[in-house]
């Protein structure tokens, strides 16, 4: 049978545990707390070194068809997310009748002469992804310093994936 007990000092310091033993004579002290509190230490490690978050696969399945579309041909209720969303950088996802609506905009531009490239749109194990590129004006280009908001959007087949915008 063992009897724990806790001796405090009045000056402050941490409190240690003492366990005593009646097998091994009833009179001995052992200073518990060192290899017990390290033991904890190293199962937490073990145990924390096992809940690593897996990466999102990013190996290309395959390139996805896609179709940029004008603004005339986009959706109502995204056409009004667009506008709500123009003059800051915004990326949305809008699903509708089995197509899938990829939208990216790059924000307030004070010139004209701005526009968006799809450079990469497709799918892998777990995501769908789309990188695209804001192309200034062209060299020689005539322009005018009017505010524009460049975007794309591209109409898709419906996929249930989540789009990474890359």
């Amino acid at each position: 049978m063992e009897i724990i007990r806790r001796k405090e000092r009045r000056d402050g310091e941490k409190k240690t545990m003492w366990r005593r033993a009646r097998e091994h004579g009833g009179g001995k002290k052992r200073r518990v707390g060192g290899i017990p509190k390290l033991l904890v230490i190293c199962l937490a490690v073990c145990l924390n070194a096992g809940c690593v978050k897996r990466p999102a696969q990013t190996d290309k399945l395959r390139d996805i068809s896609f179709t940029v579309i004008e603004h005339e041909a986009v959706p109502d209720e995204l056409n009004a997310l667009i506008e709500k969303k123009e003059t800051s950088p915004f990326q949305l996802t809008y699903a509708d009748q089995g197509s899938l609506y990829i939208a990216e905009g790059y924000g307030t531009q004070l010139t004209t002469g701005y526009s968006v490239e799809v450079n990469d749109l497709y799918e892998t194990e777990d995501a769908v992804f789309i990188h695209t590129t804001l192309l200034g004006p062209e060299a020689g280009e005539d322009i005018k310093e009017i505010s524009t908001f460049p975007y794309v959007v591209v109409k898709l087949e419906y996929i249930d994936k989540n789009v990474i915008f890359d």
